[in-house]
């Protein structure tokens, strides 16, 4: 049966929302819907419902690049209901329907009406998921990249943008202009301190378009003295939608559905309680509202973010393809728990949490076999992904004179992975911005062992740091020359 309004009534082999849609109204926009705002906010937005709150808080789903167009299409003939299919590692699973989701804009189509719906009095916050590589900063230096090509374009086209920032800035500017209460800006993105990235891409852009037109000097102050940007930690592990999880839901549970989420069951949400034009009661369905999300950031950037980024390419070099396969194995185990005992956990703020449970409680999550993550997957956008959870972990390492051989290793697996041959012969795939340059270094690294470090926007001055790159050598060279497991062994004894 297709999934849609008309049908709902009759399905019965899963959890249906107990609310009326009719009487839900927008509330939200989320700009990036993908597989995780569906398992995680939105999910959360589905359980207020249940409840019978928030009915002033319906989600406009928003797809800003081409690929959006799928989701789009998926969504708008199903009247924006998906399947949820939450997947515990002990074989049980929840199926239920979401309607949190009431509307969609694909702003490629008709930008005007993307900056219109943001504009409107009933939208109170504005959330994003667009990736870690998606807020346009050096790596570096950490200035906004005022050059990026598609930022260049905002500004010469600001009545057709093709960037969240410049959205944004443009639905604040008639909410300024129209004497109306400005949105919170909530991102939802694995980013340190993500409330305050988002804050400073958006003034960034606002001081550009002030720079070239002096009578809009007053909405970059607006911006920066009057719109919250409430900073939240988000978790839950949710493999990409592939055709077989279609058929399965067709097949279990007699519903067409052509994109439904899968995801673990563990969920997580800490968010900062400043949001300008009011929020839903979030606390009431397990949502953590506290004073400072920094330190549950860290914890969850260098813990399970990065312990990602050490599974993901020792994983592919030594053959395996799933993360409960690399996970499960002894050896790995034994990497993963000494790279946060030994290294990242000094490099987190005190939190109130049993540190060690939460440690353990990622291994055991790791080695879900029920949601078939890839450790492809993990390896996607990596030059936006280790620069930002390991390295720091390394930099806070050598600074306090620590161990830094476990960093170091999964690093040096990371250069070794973008030869993009494993240790049985077999080609690799890559899915990276930078994949050009990365593998450029990669080639070199034969003749120039510090090739691949000597990439600054990526490492800064590790390169130059002997304790670092001694001990990053050291590993390069064992996987080149007794492969990547027997390297992992010698990592784990020493």
């Amino acid at each position: 049966m297709k999934l849609n309004t008309e049908n709902l009534e009759s399905i019965n082999s899963v959890t249906l929302p107990t609310y009326d849609r009719s009487k839900v109204t927008p509330g939200i926009v989320h700009i990036g819907v993908g597989g995780f705002h569906r398992a995680h906010q939105a999910r959360y937005l589905d359980d207020l419902l249940n409840q019978g709150e928030a009915f002033d808080f319906g989600i406009v789903g928003v797809g800003l690049l081409p690929f959006d167009q799928k989701m789009k299409d998926a969504l708008v003939s199903q009247d924006y209901l998906y399947t949820l299919l939450e997947r515990d590692p002990f074989g049980n699973e929840k199926a239920r329907v979401i309607g949190s989701i009431i509307d969609y804009i694909y702003a490629p189509e008709n930008p005007t009406a993307l900056i219109e719906k943001m504009a409107s009095p009933e939208i109170k916050i504005v959330s994003l998921t667009i990736t870690e590589g998606g807020y346009n900063f050096n790596q570096i230096t950490g200035e906004f990249i005022a050059d990026n090509p598609d930022i260049v374009h905002d500004l010469a086209h600001l009545d057709a943008p093709k960037t969240a920032f410049a959205f944004i800035y443009n639905a604040l500017k008639l909410r300024k202009e129209r004497g109306l209460k400005p949105f919170a800006v909530m991102s939802c993105d694995n980013v340190q301190d993500n409330g305050h990235m988002i804050k400073l891409a958006i003034t960034s852009f606002a001081k550009l378009v002030s720079a070239q037109d002096s009578s809009t000097a007053d909405i970059a102050d607006f911006i920066e003295n009057e719109v919250s940007f409430p900073p939240t930690m988000v978790d839950r592990i949710t493999p990409k939608t592939t055709d077989t999880d279609i058929a399965y839901l067709q097949k279990t549970y007699d519903i067409e559905d052509d994109y439904p989420v899968i995801c673990e069951d563990f969920i997580q949400w800490v968010i900062k309680d400043d949001f300008s034009a009011g929020r839903p009661a979030y606390e009431h369905v397990g949502v953590e509202v506290v004073a400072n999300v920094v330190p549950y950031e860290l914890m969850k950037l260098r813990l399970l973010n990065a312990s990602h980024q050490c599974l993901a390419h020792f994983g592919q070099l030594v053959g395996d393809t799933y993360v409960d396969e690399a996970a499960s194995d002894p050896l790995f185990k034994d990497f993963l728990m000494l790279y946060m005992n030994e290294e990242a956990t000094h490099s987190l703020d005190p939190l109130p949490i049993d540190l060690t449970a939460y440690k353990q409680s990622l291994l055991d999550r790791f080695t879900n076999i029920a949601i078939k993550d890839t450790l492809f997957r993990l390896s996607e956008d990596t030059s936006n992904r280790i620069p930002k959870m390991i390295v720091p972990v390394v930099n806070n390492q050598l600074a306090h004179g620590g161990s830094v051989k476990y960093s170091a290793a999964a690093i040096a697996a990371w250069a070794k992975y973008c030869e993009l041959i494993d240790d049985n012969g077999n080609e690799i795939k890559m899915s990276d911005p930078n994949e050009a340059a990365l593998k450029a270094a990669a080639a070199k690294q034969k003749t120039d062992k510090l090739a691949f470090i000597r990439q600054e926007i990526f490492f800064g001055n590790l390169a130059e740091n002997e304790v670092f790159a001694a001990a990053y050598l050291e590993v390069l060279e064992d996987l080149y020359t007794i492969g990547a497991r027997k390297t992992l062994e010698k990592v784990v004894s020493r």
